[in-house]
């Protein structure tokens, strides 16, 4: 599928240069037009609650031809955070090694159950060479994300494999903020467990997240809440005894069926795309926004590892938030915190809207 062929699934593009998948994706006809089904069915009682119950079960299987995985090693549960805490609620005690500021999703579910060591960021942020000296003798877990919403940093996850495979320990990649996008090439860095909440780059409604855990690891995870989900198909509703499905099924919770009718839709969509070509696209469109922006007084961030999210420290007297709105006034949508905004790009996004974003930036600047 061509990058035009991609827009056109988008029909807000039309009047809004969306730079804040970051944040949400913006809504794809196949997966808006399931949704509408789902609830035209359900309005005229035509629907059957089976068939959306199943849907969970389909978006497995076609995650994981998407991945190229065994099925039975994946898991469907409702959001990023459980999928990180099964895992950590699983391994016995350890040292856990996470980034300072990254999301908190894939920091927080470790604190109940292990010694978590945090790694600092310097004034230009995380630096992969201090996240790789944190890895010593000793560490159980590394918990990362692929790449860090708060500063755009596309970290190396063969290196970091290869830094885990040196002292034994695991490694968990949440690729919430890159499925989707860039090729994580996993043949390569083989995560022991890999998370991602589909709702932003991979196009789906909130509320769908995969847990996919490598064969050799499937036996070290257990439930994190035992459910009529853990005993596996075929499903039942009442009495018996629990006995937990043999693969990773058994790791699932609850669907919410409508977002995952419309998280099937969403990897059909994504099926039609080539992880490598989508990769040189969106990085490419990222660093003509550095590139221009830096040249304006917008100090970058992610050196050590630039991604399709471009994060910009505005010159001194620009605020980021008020800079944020006046860019909506002009069709522009991104995100501002503090001291930064932030921009993504996705393979509809194209050099143009780039240009228009860096004039307006520059306009902004003086």
């Amino acid at each position: 599928m061509t990058p035009e062929d991609f827009r056109a699934l988008f029909p807000a593009l039309r009047q809004v240069i969306w730079a804040d998948t970051p944040g949400a994706a913006l809504g794809c006809l196949p997966v808006v037009r399931s949704l509408s089904e789902a609830l035209d069915s359900w309005l005229d009682g035509s629907f059957e609650w089976t068939t959306w119950d199943a849907a969970a079960g389909r978006a497995r299987e076609r995650f994981a031809a998407w991945l190229g995985v065994d099925p039975a090693c994946v898991a469907t549960l409702g959001s990023a955070s459980e999928a990180v805490a099964t895992v950590a609620a699983s391994l016995p005690r350890g040292r856990v090694v996470v980034s300072a500021e990254d999301f908190r999703s894939t920091r927080y579910p470790w604190v109940p159950f292990h010694d978590v060591v945090e790694v600092a960021h310097g004034p230009g942020g995380l630096r992969v060479d201090d996240l790789l000296a944190s890895i010593t003798p000793g560490t159980t877990v590394v918990s990362v994300s692929h790449v860090t919403s708060h500063e755009g940093l596309r970290l190396p996850l063969p290196a970091l494999r290869d830094r885990c495979d040196e002292v034994g320990a695991l490694l968990l990649v949440n690729a919430t903020q890159s499925l989707g996008v860039l090729d994580l090439d996993l043949a390569r860095c083989r995560p022991d467990y890999l998370v991602a909440h589909a709702y932003k780059w991979m196009l789906a409604p909130r509320g769908s997240a995969f847990l996919a855990i490598r064969p050799d690891r499937l036996d070290s995870v257990r439930p994190l809440v035992a459910s009529w989900r853990t005993t596996g198909a075929p499903l039942a509703y009442f009495g018996g005894g629990l006995v937990p499905a043999a693969d990773a099924s058994r790791l699932d919770t609850s669907p919410a069926w409508l977002t995952w009718t419309g998280t099937v839709a969403a990897l059909g969509v994504l099926a039609r795309l080539d992880p490598a070509t989508v990769d040189r696209h969106v990085t490419g469109l990222a660093a003509r926004l550095r590139e221009r922006a830096d040249a304006a007084g917008y100090r970058t961030f992610a050196a050590d590892g630039p991604s399709h999210i471009a994060v910009l420290r505005p010159p001194e007297g620009v605020d980021p938030r008020a800079l944020l709105e006046r860019l909506r006034t002009r069709g522009v949508r991104a995100t501002a915190a503090a001291d930064r905004i932030r921009f993504g790009f996705h393979y509809y996004n194209t050099a143009d809207e780039v240009d228009a974003i860096s004039r307006l930036l520059i306009e902004e600047a003086g």
